[in-house]
């Protein structure tokens, strides 16, 4: 197996920045969620209920900064794109805190799996696709460990899957029956829930073994 994607996803629910090389910290992916939108009422925003913040692109410019559509996330111009979609009051809020993740800050998917589904995997938003593995291998991982060089990543669970999926990444079209099939098809559930047991570099083509839940362990307590 290898790594085949490795994405980043700057500003929550937005667009995010295809990579070659990245590193990974206690966190995940350095730089990954640390802006998230509010609404006047101070409550965080997503996709979910705002599908329109997915047509804005988000990436780290040099300095390590947001930029939404080439301009600082900080930018008075971007507040009233968010205003436009949320309403009056929203904003955009920086939280380096483990509180910015859903559930936790990796989200690992596989070509197998990818394929099983059937449409293009950036519905899926993962940050790290892992290719070389057969059908729908990943759904017998959770309890182990992924080996990426000095990177070892635990694997709790499959990720439930939301409307999320429905919506095409480049035009934003919704299609409802993707979410129905992946409940038929996956029984909700598409790509897995990770956590940083040892962070480090790594990069596109880089070798990944799955590790069993006794090597993660002795991993974890060295």
């Amino acid at each position: 197996m290898r790594v085949a994607e490795i994405w980043r996803y700057p500003v929550k629910s937005m667009a995010g920045e295809r990579l070659e090389h990245v590193r990974i910290g206690p966190l995940g992916i350095e730089g990954d969620r640390v802006v998230h939108v509010e609404n006047e009422d101070g409550h965080v925003i997503t996709s979910r209920t705002h599908h329109r913040l997915l047509g804005h692109h988000a990436r780290l410019n040099e300095s390590g900064e947001p930029v939404v559509d080439g301009r600082l996330w900080s930018d008075p111009n971007v507040r009233m794109d968010v205003e436009d979609i949320v309403g009056p009051g929203a904003k955009l809020v920086r939280d380096d805190s483990s509180d910015r993740f859903d559930v936790l800050p990796l989200l690992v998917a596989t070509d197998g799996a990818i394929t099983a589904f059937g449409h293009d995997g950036r519905r899926l938003r993962p940050n790290l696709v892992i290719g070389g593995v057969e059908g729908l291998a990943e759904r017998s991982w959770p309890g182990q460990c992924l080996r990426i060089g000095d990177v070892v990543i635990g694997i709790q669970d499959l990720r439930g899957r939301c409307i999320m999926t429905t919506f095409d990444p480049d035009n934003l079209k919704q299609d409802r029956q993707i979410l129905t099939d992946i409940v038929r098809k996956f029984e909700g559930a598409l790509a897995l829930n990770c956590f940083v047991i040892r962070g480090g570099e790594i990069r596109v083509g880089d070798h990944v073994e799955l590790a069993r839940h006794q090597e993660c362990e002795t991993v974890r307590a060295s």
